[in-house]
């Protein structure tokens, strides 16, 4: 005869197995194995932050048990004696950490006559190259020092990340790659043709040098802080240029943007050996701005067509003909289109071929890398006097530079190293 119990229990086995789906038999509570289906999307954004804190929690502690292990090494396991070096407690340091600095409760340790032993991990996770590799990559990238606080990884919390300490770090970091930007050498770097402009950049006159070698690829050689009409300035670039590398006794293409006090300083540097291209852009601005504007049009249109002649001595005759009609017109645009005329037209009496001359007949290859610069620069709302805007523009310019492309019409490169007398390198007949 069956107890009360008994049945009660077996309903109760009933209704488990019921509710567990149909499952029959025995379970054993040690070895139960449980499948259940999760929304998997969901539940990682709920655990999102908690992912983060665990990875920047392994980080740091990989970094401790680096430093540990560093002790150790110095002054032995723990409740050991006879290290050469003694343990001596702890002290409040700190770390660089996702771009800012954590607090850190740093071991100390002591030789036995009472000497502090520095620890050589810990330094490496304290330099203030790491805080400024950080810093640098974030202002490169748009971020404002105003705003890096807010752009820095928020999981952990940390300091050093304040406007003025992101300050000094980038002004710290900037300074240090513009003085290696400009004492850089250049004696590796074949180059064929040189482009100097002056360059306005937030109320400060700079002068740029750009290089172009022989497989058509482009470098920026220098920033100075001038004009090109001090002729000061402008021999003293192009004398670092030499210092660092340039060969004066090479034939080069030198594109200027028309100063004489430049051209003056290529003559007594680089001699016969530099065939000067003067801007167009710059020379075709300089006659307009003797013109009134109801005959821009004209005098542009016959100026660019007779930059397009193929022919050097046709491209002369039209330029000729341009200066007469505007001795009429206006004697100061005549006169301005006579100074150097003939250094308009180099291209062509070098009979460089027609993808290259239009690249290299301007100097608007710096423009163009500036324009990338000042994108950098948008966020920028105060521009400090000295050396800032010098900085800025080393930094910037060495990262657009990162993304220059070769010069258009770089497969005549060959033609241009044969008519100036240059050896052609295997790299420039595969560019």
């Amino acid at each position: 005869m069956s107890k009360k119990y008994a049945k009660r229990a077996g309903r109760s086995r009933r209704n488990r197995a019921k509710d567990l789906g149909g499952f029959e038999g025995s379970v054993d509570r040690d070895a139960q194995a449980v499948q259940l289906s999760l929304p998997i999307a969901q539940v990682l954004e709920n655990v999102r932050s908690g992912l983060e804190d665990l990875c920047s929690t392994a980080g740091l502690l990989v970094m401790k048990t680096l430093i540990d292990d560093e002790v150790e090494q110095l002054a032995g396991k723990k409740g050991t004696h006879g290290s050469a070096a003694l343990r001596w407690g702890h002290d409040e340091s700190h770390v660089v950490f996702a771009g800012k600095k954590l607090p850190f409760r740093r071991p100390r340790v002591r030789t036995r006559d009472g000497e502090e032993v520095s620890l050589e991990r810990l330094g490496l996770f304290q330099r203030p190259s790491r805080m400024e590799s950080a810093v640098e990559k974030q202002v490169i990238l748009g971020v404002s020092t105003r705003d890096y606080e807010k752009a820095v990884d928020g999981v952990r919390e940390g300091y050093g990340i304040r406007r003025s300490a992101v300050s000094r770090h980038w002004k710290s970091v900037s300074a240090q790659t513009l003085a290696e930007f400009v004492e850089r050498p250049l004696g590796d770097l074949d180059l064929v043709a040189l482009i100097i402009d002056g360059i306005e950049f937030h109320e400060t006159l700079l002068v740029v040098a750009l290089g172009v070698d022989s497989t058509g690829k482009k470098h920026v050689l220098g920033l100075w802080q001038g004009a090109t009409e001090n002729s000061e300035v402008a021999r003293g670039l192009l004398s670092d240029l030499v210092r660092r590398g340039v060969d004066p006794q090479l034939r080069h293409l030198v594109v200027l943007d028309g100063s004489k006090a430049l051209l003056k300083a290529v003559r007594k540097v680089f001699g016969e050996n530099a065939e000067v291209q003067r801007c167009q852009a710059h020379k075709e601005r300089n006659v307009l701005d003797h013109l009134p504007k109801d005959r821009h049009q004209v005098v542009r249109m016959r100026l660019r067509s007779a930059w397009k002649m193929r022919e050097y001595e046709e491209a002369k005759s039209e330029l000729l003909r341009l200066v007469r009609y505007l001795r009429d017109l206006n004697p100061s645009a005549a006169r301005s289109l006579e100074e150097g005329l003939e250094e308009t037209l180099t291209l062509h009496r070098l009979d460089v071929p027609d993808p290259l001359r239009r690249v290299l007949r301007t100097t608007n290859t710096i423009e163009s890398a500036f324009s990338m610069t000042r994108k950098y620069c948008r966020n920028v709302k105060r521009w400090r006097p000295g050396d800032m805007a010098v900085r800025w523009a080393g930094t910037m310019l060495l990262e657009a530079q990162k993304r220059f492309r070769r010069l258009r019409g770089h497969r005549s490169m060959p033609r241009l190293l044969e008519v100036l007398g240059r050896s052609v390198a295997s790299e420039a007949l595969s560019a």
